[in-house]
């Protein structure tokens, strides 16, 4: 009996993808990256000149870690579009979206100047950090837990990472 149970279960993320249901979650998704970007080429860009030299460094990393996160819930939510309009078959979206990190995470309130950001900029960062973690959540409902990526057994060190970053995007050593 229990496996047949196992079998008959509804997985709700999977009917809310694969279905008209996934519309509304899309538009929220998209529209959230649209607003980031408003936010940040816009009023973001004004309030980010007046803070201190601490402040203005956490909110530019913070800034590409925002987009770089929105960026992947879009790639995930426009890889279901296709699944769900019939684009991509199912398979082709499993092997897609092994491509698409859905954990990129946040200094946030530990982080030293955090206080200093400007409140419209950390409520974007919340919403983003809540809506990628509903996707993750269906994510791995629909295709099994997210595998971590080789070396990313360490811990996250924002500093160092942002180090990086800047290493790779200046080409230096």
């Amino acid at each position: 009996m229990s496996e047949q149970a196992g079998a008959e279960t509804i997985r709700l993320a999977e009917h809310r993808v694969f279905s008209q249901s996934f519309k509304p979650l899309y538009d929220e998704g998209m529209g959230l990256v649209e607003r980031a970007a408003e936010y940040l080429d816009g009023p973001g860009r004004a309030e980010a000149r007046k803070l201190s030299r601490l402040a203005a460094t956490l909110y530019a990393a913070e800034s590409m870690r925002l987009t770089t996160r929105l960026m992947q819930v879009a790639s995930w939510l426009l890889l279901q579009r296709a699944a769900n309009t019939g684009e991509m078959s199912r398979d082709q979206v499993a092997a897609e979206k092994a491509k698409v990190r859905l954990d990129t995470a946040s200094a946030h309130a530990e982080a030293t100047a955090w206080s200093e950001l400007p409140q419209s900029f950390v409520d974007l960062v919340d919403r983003s950090l809540s809506f990628q973690a509903l996707v993750r959540r269906m994510d791995d409902e629909i295709y099994g837990k997210n595998v971590a990526p080789q070396g990313s057994g360490r811990t996250s060190n924002p500093v160092s990472d942002q180090i990086m970053l800047l290493n790779t995007a200046f080409a230096t050593a």
